[in-house]
């Protein structure tokens, strides 16, 4: 377990264990299933290390969970170009640590308010209160998208712009039901395909070209 990560659910422990005192004087049944509860924290605030590829062509999931879509669409809140997103739908059992696609520096991250409608609808990506990031480096720009969901409700940055991260490390994560969005240039070549689980910060969802001239990394200005 690591630190950092459970701290994010230090008031629910908290409620849990003081729950499960006061019901052991009470109702035995009442106290297990707090106690069960606990168990349940720890099991959705898990943080396992992970192992990210090497090539620094290959860019990585941003978050565990299922694709839900791939679709070219224009991304106008960072680099205002047509660019593929890949959706991933992270359910409760999924571990919601967010980590970064790429090496990079962080040269983006801006919260939007917004509602919290199903993290599964198609609409939620422009309605629902979100935080984007922008990951660059020399060869590409990407960009990133937490996503509430109707069940989460909190998004947490850990990481600042002009933090340097390798591939994989952490920079947030999103309590509970959700969504992250991956924004890759078009030259990048998708392989993974709706429908496919992913683990964040280990499994390869795209391919740069080798030739960095084809990359299309659409440089961030700030």
């Amino acid at each position: 377990m690591r630190l950092q990560t459970l701290l994010e659910a230090r008031w629910i422990f908290a409620i849990l264990a003081v729950l499960a005192i006061v019901s052991s004087f009470l109702i035995l049944w009442l106290m297990l299933l707090f106690l069960l509860s606990i168990f349940g924290t720890l099991a959705f605030f898990r943080d396992p290390d992970r192992a990210a590829p090497a090539d620094p062509n290959l860019i990585v999931a941003a978050a565990d969970g299922t694709i839900t879509d791939i679709i070219e669409l224009d991304e106008n809140e960072i680099l205002k170009a047509k660019m593929r997103r890949v959706g991933i739908f992270l359910s409760i059992f999924d571990v919601h640590t967010n980590r970064a696609p790429i090496d990079g520096r962080i040269v983006y991250r801006q919260h939007r308010e917004g509602v919290c409608l199903d993290a599964r609808d198609p609409n939620c990506s422009e309605k629902n209160e979100a935080m984007t990031w922008a990951f660059e480096n020399s060869r590409v720009t990407i960009v990133v998208r937490q996503l509430t969901g109707a069940i989460a409700r909190r998004i947490v940055a850990w990481a600042q712009v002009g933090d340097e991260l390798k591939k994989g490390d952490r920079f947030g994560m999103i309590r509970f039901g959700s969504r992250t969005e991956v924004y890759l240039p078009l030259a990048a070549v998708v392989v993974v395909k709706a429908g496919e689980h992913v683990v964040g910060g280990s499994t390869i969802i795209a391919r740069l070209p080798e030739t960095v001239g084809e990359a299309d990394s659409f440089p961030y200005n700030q």
